[in-house]
């Protein structure tokens, strides 16, 4: 699998600062099939906290945004139930 090695996280983008320790966690949900990081884009605020929520289901996952220190990035995670996965990744982030 390019850009994955071992891991369910596809690495072909880099990731906003705080993310892959965060997707280091969800890699080991059996439920969680890939784990696929998209582009960073620029956005106003200068907050370093990460934020993480899912924005809707998809054919195969969910779609989600994280955004952190003055980026936004969207991750699709793949998973076997969507509606189980995504209220999963929900409470976990609140946490």
């Amino acid at each position: 699998m390019r850009h994955r090695g071992k891991s369910k996280i596809k690495l072909e983008h880099s990731l906003i600062p705080g993310l892959r320790k965060f997707l280091e966690e969800l890699q080991a949900w059996p439920e969680i099939h890939s784990i696929i990081p998209g582009e960073i884009k620029r956005r106003g605020g200068s907050n370093n906290r990460l934020t993480f929520k899912v924005q809707y289901p998809t054919t195969t996952g969910v779609k989600c945004i994280a955004q952190s220190a003055g980026a936004v990035q969207e991750v699709f995670i793949v998973g076997s139930n969507k509606v189980r996965l995504q209220l999963r990744l929900e409470k976990h982030f609140k946490n």
